[in-house]
Order: C-alpha cells, then sequence, then structure tokens
C-alpha cells in the first residue's frame, strides 16, 4: 500500500489537533463570568485531548514512515461562550470530516482502519456534546433573568 496519501492527510490532521491545544487551551485561559470554572475545565479537558490525538497521529506518521509536521492552524477565541461553543463545535466537525477522509485513504489497512475509527469516535462524541450545550446555551446564560422574574412574582 501507497502511505504516501494517507501521510499528507495524517499531517493535516495533526495541524489540526495542535490547533486544538492551543484553540481548547486559550478557551480555558479567557473565560470569564459565572460559568467560568465549568467551562475552563472542559475547555483544558479537550486541550488535553487534542494533545492526546496529536501524540497519536505523529507516531503512526512516523510508522508509516514519514515526517510529522510541527505547524497548526490561526486558532479561532472569543469571549462570548456561545459563539465560542460554536468554534468548538466546527472544530469538532472538521475533525470527523478529515479523520473520515483519512479512514477512505486507509482502505486496505485493517489496523489503520481500527486506529482510525478510535479516535473518529471520540470525535464525533465531541461533535455531540457541543452540539448539546449550544442546545441549552441561552438557557444557562439567562439563569439570572429567570430567579428575577420569580422574585417578582413571590414580591
Amino acid at each position: 500500500m501507497d502511505y504516501a496519501p494517507v501521510i499528507e492527510i495524517l499531517n493535516e490532521i495533526l495541524k489540526h489537533e495542535w490547533t486544538g491545544v492551543a484553540q481548547y487551551s486559550q478557551n480555558s485561559f479567557i473565560h470569564e463570568g459565572p460559568w467560568r470554572e465549568v467551562y475552563a475545565e472542559k475547555f483544558l479537558g479537550d486541550a488535553k485531548e487534542s494533545f492526546k490525538h496529536a501524540q497519536l497521529i505523529g507516531d503512526k506518521i512516523v510508522a508509516l514512515g514519514g515526517v510529522p509536521v510541527a505547524t497548526r492552524n490561526e486558532i479561532r477565541q472569543s469571549k462570548d461562550l456561545k459563539e465560542v461553543l460554536q468554534y468548538s463545535l466546527e472544530f469538532e466537525s472538521k475533525a470527523v470530516e478529515m479523520y473520515t477522509k483519512a479512514l477512505e485513504l486507509a482502505d486496505g489497512d485493517r489496523a489503520l482502519v481500527v486506529f482510525l475509527e478510535d479516535i473518529l469516535l471520540q470525535e464525533q462524541e465531541g461533535v455531540d456534546e457541543y452540539s448539546k450545550l449550544l442546545r441549552n446555551t441561552d438557557a444557562a446564560q439567562n439563569v439570572g433573568i429567570i430567579e428575577d422574574d420569580s422574585k417578582k412574582k413571590i414580591g
């Protein structure tokens, strides 16, 4: 099997994972407000997952005879929680797309397919999680308004 096309897409994935390390870390640093403790930990966990994936992909590139890239893409950042969650959903969706493409190219190497499927599953879980978080973002941000309304009804 010619691994050159696989190595090429794996290097694109590696750049994406390095971007995730930086982007999610930055999200954990700059998020402020009452939800900081919850989301800072969430983003830090996602940065660690991206780093783990980068390690796996980098090692696999070398195992296939390639040289891993040491660059990343531009990160997207915001202090607006809903916007950050949207960026995160887009990031995870792009990862699913890239791993799916790599799987197509890996067809014929069962071990490589299983390796990529394992990571793809984790990326899809990220898509699912951010989709759920975005559905309830407005409600979470409006907790103060709901409490104020209930106080008005009581008083």
